[in-house]
C-alpha cells in the first residue's frame, strides 16, 4: 500500500495452496501459481523455475524479492534483463529450524545467499538483531523496516457471542499463520491443564495443529481449546481484540526464532492486549520498552500457567497494561515505520 500511495503499480506474485483464503480486494494486482508439490526440494525447485519464467516473460521496472526463497530468480532476471532489485529478507532464513537440522539442505541455501546478497544495494530486514547478523556475514547492514499495522486501521467490532466464543472465561490468544513446531504451543496446551476459568483460542494454521488437536483431546482439556483456522486479517483482529492475554512463545533453539519479532506482538498491541511473552531479545525490548506485559519463566507446562493465572489475578496489572498500550499503538505505526522503506523506492520512482 505503501507503494501504490508513491505511484508504484505493484504485483504480487505467490502460490495458492487447496486451503489457502481467496483474496480480499486490494488496489494492485496478484498472480497465484498452482504448484503440483507443496513442500520440500521438489516445491522450491518448481517454484523457483515458475518464477523465473513468470518474470522473463512480465514487464518490471523494478523487482522486490521477498526472503530468499525467491532471491535466485529475481537475481538471475536483475543481471539478464537489467532491472533493479531491492531484497527484503523477512527473516534469518538459514537458520529457520526446517534447516538446522539438514546440514547439506541448509549449506545450499547459504551458499545461494552468500552468492547473491553482498552483490545487491538495497536489503530491507526486520529487527536489528537481525540486520546485525548480516553485517557479520557480509560487511553490510540492512535497512530496518519493522511489520507494524497501520494506525487507525478500520476493523469492525464484533461481540464475543458473535464470533462464538465463551463470554464468561479469560481468553487467552495464539494466533498466526506460523505455530509450528519449536514455539511453544505444544507447551501451551499442556499448561492450560493447570489453568481455570480460562480458554486457549488458537487461530490460524502451521505444521503442529493436527498434534494440537490430538493433545486438546486429553479429558483434562475438555472445553479448553478452541481452535479457529486461519482468517482474514479483519477477521482474526476482531478475534484478537476479543482476547485478554495475547501469547507469542517461541523457543530459543535457533538463531532465526532467538532474533524473530512476529507480526502477532504487534497485532496484540494493537489490539490493546497484554503480552505473554518468552523473553527473546526483539520482543523483551519492545514489551520492556512500553512496559505492555511479562515473559515465561521457561517452557515448563506448569511454570507458564502459574505465569499465566499470577497475571489473570492481578486486576490492578492488567489495567496499567492496558493503558501503556494505547501509548505503544499510538508510536508502533506503520505510519512511523515506512519512512525507511520510501526513501529506498523513492529513488525508482
Amino acid at each position: 500500500m505503501s507503494l501504490v500511495s508513491m505511484g508504484f503499480e505493484p504485483v504480487l506474485v505467490g502460490r495458492v495452496l487447496p486451503n489457502s483464503l481467496p483474496m480480499d480486494e486490494r488496489p494492485y494486482k496478484t498472480h497465484r501459481m498452482r504448484l503440483i508439490f507443496k513442500k520440500g526440494f521438489f516445491f522450491y525447485s518448481e517454484f523457483n523455475k515458475r518464477l523465473f519464467f513468470y518474470l522473463l516473460f512480465h514487464k518490471a521496472k523494478l523487482l522486490v524479492s521477498n526472503d530468499l526463497d525467491t532471491l535466485l530468480p529475481n537475481y538471475l532476471i536483475h543481471k539478464i534483463k537489467g532491472i533493479p532489485i531491492v531484497y527484503d529478507s523477512h527473516e534469518y532464513f538459514t537458520e529457520v529450524p526446517e534447516l538446522v537440522n539438514r546440514p547439506r539442505t541448509q549449506a545450499v541455501w547459504k551458499r545461494i545467499e552468500s552468492w547473491m546478497f553482498p552483490k545487491l544495494e538495497d536489503i530491507f530486514t526486520v529487527n536489528d538483531s537481525i540486520a546485525e547478523l548480516f553485517e557479520k556475514d557480509y560487511g553490510i547492514r540492512p535497512r530496518v523496516v519493522r511489520n507494524i499495522p497501520v494506525k487507525g486501521k478500520k476493523v469492525k467490532p464484533a461481540t464475543r457471542k458473535e464470533l462464538g466464543l465463551s463470554e464468561e472465561k479469560k481468553i487467552l490468544i495464539l494466533q498466526g499463520s506460523g505455530i509450528n513446531i519449536q514455539r511453544g504451543s505444544e507447551e501451551m496446551v499442556e499448561a492450560m491443564k493447570y489453568i481455570n476459568d480460562a480458554v486457549l483460542l488458537i487461530v490460524g494454521g502451521g505444521d503442529v495443529i493436527n498434534t494440537l488437536k490430538e493433545m486438546a483431546k486429553s479429558p483434562e482439556l475438555n472445553g479448553k481449546i478452541v481452535f479457529k483456522p486461519k482468517q482474514s486479517y479483519q477477521k482474526l483482529m476482531q478475534y484478537t481484540a476479543n482476547a485478554d492475554l495475547g501469547l507469542t512463545l517461541d523457543k530459543d533453539t535457533n538463531l532465526n526464532y532467538r532474533f524473530s519479532l512476529p507480526n502477532k506482538l504487534f497485532d496484540y498491541i494493537h489490539a490493546g492486549i497484554p503480552i505473554l511473552a518468552s523473553p527473546l531479545p526483539e520482543i523483551k525490548k519492545v514489551i520492556e520498552e512500553y512496559d505492555i506485559g511479562a515473559f515465561i519463566p521457561s517452557h515448563k507446562p506448569k511454570e507458564i500457567a502459574g505465569k499465566v493465572n499470577q497475571i489473570l489475578a492481578d486486576q490492578a496489572l492488567m489495567h496499567k497494561w492496558k493503558k501503556n498500550l494505547n501509548f505503544a499503538a499510538a508510536n508502533l505505526t506503520w505510519q512511523n515505520e515506512e519512512k525507511e522503506l520510501r526513501e529506498v523506492y523513492k529513488k525508482y520512482e
